[in-house]
């Protein structure tokens, strides 16, 4: 494929999957960077893992080309393609020593048995788990089985690692641990990674590159920050963290801000234009962490515009952050959260919002 270019390790180039009358992916295109970690996120059904098993060889596609190395790999088979593997039950033998299982890919790829002892070594301790050959996978946990899917994935030396909601299985605390655990592995390695999570701390937490996906179709592609901070659509914006909606109209622009009316007749300003015409029906988007949240007692220093006062409705403390849900005067009910107190404010309690302009997003009407 003589457009492919050079860093770039795996491409899709109008790859289509239909199951019988069901189109799960519709005219994907993507290109992945050599070493980056790209994770494919969305709902069940998104078409996400099906993505994944096409590039893999499990899934053939009904249209277009899937190139990695620059060679369309269309009609290679599975194990030819040199790619590493890892799926949500790990997909350990249980009968297998944690060594045959580690060693399972080398067997098949005519490595002598002192390089297969040599590489399955490194692979464990890679994965900080020497010593283990000789037990069975029941034997270990939860977390060291992932390790050793891991391990198994990684010893082949492959140019590619898939990985299919591997911590999905996982208690929160473990899950946590093994995001870095992963993070810090492929960064370490330089494996180029294709993940798949419908998780989207996962997602945030550990991505070069996320593509949210719906209804099989590639809705936003970006870094971390763009997809979370400038979503494009309602659904990214939803699906990506806790946002407050609301149907607004723009009114003109003002000190070097869009002004917008929204439902209930207040006034926004928000830094962002897109070239919106006066009179046009957006949505307006605010993250509820973006949200300040201060007794109606005190000042907000330095701020003038988009303040709103309100009364607590209910509150939620979860921990390292409390959440708000604040009615205002129209009836308008706000979610806010705070991370930077140990929940002050009670039902009932008078506050002020502010919801500051950079953080007010516009985009189309759902």
């Amino acid at each position: 494929m003589d457009n492919a270019k050079n860093n770039q390790i795996v491409q899709l180039r109008n790859v289509v999957k239909r199951f019988d009358s069901v189109v799960a992916v519709e005219k994907m295109d993507l290109d992945i960077e050599e070493g980056s970690l790209v994770t494919l996120l969305g709902p069940s059904g998104c078409g996400k893992t099906t993505i994944l098993r096409m590039i893999a060889g499990l899934e053939d596609c009904t249209e277009g080309d899937i190139y990695i190395k620059g060679k369309r790999v269309n009609d290679v088979p599975v194990h030819k393609r040199n790619l590493g593997m890892i799926f949500q039950d790990y997909a350990l033998f249980p009968h297998k020593t944690i060594y045959d299982n580690v060693a399972f890919g080398l067997k098949y790829r005519n490595v002598s048995k002192a390089e297969i002892r040599k590489r399955v070594t490194r692979a464990l301790e890679t994965v900080r788990l020497p010593g283990v050959e000789h037990r069975k996978p029941a034997q270990l946990s939860g977390g060291q089985q992932q390790r050793i899917a891991l391990a198994r994935a990684i010893v082949i030396e492959p140019d590619v690692l898939l990985m299919d909601e591997p911590l999905s299985a996982l208690d929160e605390n473990l899950r946590e641990e093994m995001r870095q655990e992963v993070d810090n592995l492929q960064s370490e390695l330089g494996i180029t990674t294709i993940f798949v999570t419908h998780d989207q701390r996962e997602a945030l937490s550990m991505s070069d590159t996320i593509i949210v996906m719906k209804d099989g179709l590639k809705q936003q592609e970006g870094g971390p920050e763009e997809v979370y901070d400038a979503p494009v659509n309602h659904f990214v914006a939803d699906f990506l963290g806790h946002c407050n909606f609301y149907r607004c109209r723009i009114t003109g622009r003002e000190k070097g801000l869009t002004t917008v009316e929204v439902e209930g007749g207040q006034t926004l300003y928000s830094e962002h234009d897109e070239g919106w015409e006066v009179g046009e029906e957006l949505e307006l988007l605010v993250r509820a962490q973006k949200i300040v949240i201060e007794s109606r007692t005190e000042e907000i220093p330095g701020v003038s515009l988009n303040i709103f006062p309100g009364k607590v409705k209910s509150r939620m403390y979860m921990g390292g952050e409390a959440w708000y849900f604040v009615e205002m005067e129209d009836g308008t009910v706000i979610h806010a959260i705070n991370i930077s107190r140990v929940a002050p404010f009670h039902e009932g309690d008078e506050v002020t919002l502010h919801i500051p302009p950079r953080h007010c997003r516009l985009i189309p009407k759902d």
